[in-house]
């Protein structure tokens, strides 16, 4: 799989997620009539969703990270070469602003729009380390024994998180710098986005450090991060799959 195809495939994915994101946020906020716990509700059931069909639909071709915390925690280990990293942020990035400005389009208002939605203090800023130390641990914890299921724990942790953190679980560096261009529901003031992302990615190093640690052999699992793809796929994997398809082949 070319470095081109990851790279399209991690904006796409990632501008589909904040597509959703802010999207379902606008929609919720409006059908909600003020009730602002109805609207995180249907903001959390479309991010849920959203992710595990974006992880099923772009796994196989870039991993589907759609997160620069999980890019980087996964070159850390060995299973994403360091050259590909900068490409793979950058994809990231530039596909959650242009989800953020389809969402906008979409319900009638600007491109993008500075958020006014602050949120600042010491338990925003721990609610996003919990959030993504959790992310990454549910993917390195599932990773190595149930890859398949990966997808699926992802997109039920993020829906729990949206609840039992008081930030609403960003856990995305891309995803936070994006939705600050969105004076909406899921927005967030520019001026909090260094500290959620710090907390980010303390998250996400903490959690990867831990399962270091637990599991010694992480680095061997570390190319399914988080569903295997071609590029990554062992060789006497490819080797068995090959020998397989000769002896079926008529």
């Amino acid at each position: 799989m070319s470095l081109s195809r990851k790279l399209v495939s991690e904006a796409v994915g990632t501008a589909l997620l904040l597509a959703a994101v802010v999207g379902s946020g606008i929609m919720g906020e409006r059908l909600a009539g003020g009730n602002t716990a109805i609207a995180l509700l249907a903001n959390t059931l479309a991010t849920g969703a959203a992710l595990v069909a974006l992880i099923l639909t772009f796994g196989p071709v870039s991993g589907a990270h759609l997160n620069p915390a999980v890019t980087l925690a996964d070159a850390s280990q060995g299973g994403l070469p360091w050259r590909e990293v900068p490409g793979y942020i950058t994809a990231q990035v530039l596909g959650a602003f242009a989800g953020v400005g389809a969402a906008n389009l979409m319900f009638g208002e600007p491109l993008f729009f500075a958020s006014q939605h602050v949120r600042a203090g010491s338990a925003q800023i721990f609610s996003e380390f919990i959030a993504t130390f959790g992310l990454l641990s549910v993917i390195w914890g599932c990773v190595r024994l149930r890859a398949s299921a990966v997808p699926f724990a992802v997109g039920a942790y993020i829906t729990a998180a949206y609840w039992f953190t008081a930030s609403t679980s960003f856990a995305n560096p891309a995803v936070t710098l994006a939705r600050s261009a969105s004076d909406t529901f899921a927005g967030i003031r520019l001026a909090d986005v260094p500290g959620f992302v710090a907390a980010q990615l303390a998250g996400a190093a903490a959690a990867t450090l831990l399962f270091r640690w637990l599991i010694p052999s992480l680095p061997r699992d570390a190319p399914a991060v988080l569903v295997p793809h071609p590029a990554s796929t062992p060789a006497p994997e490819i080797a068995q799959a090959t020998q397989i398809s000769r002896e079926r082949a008529p």
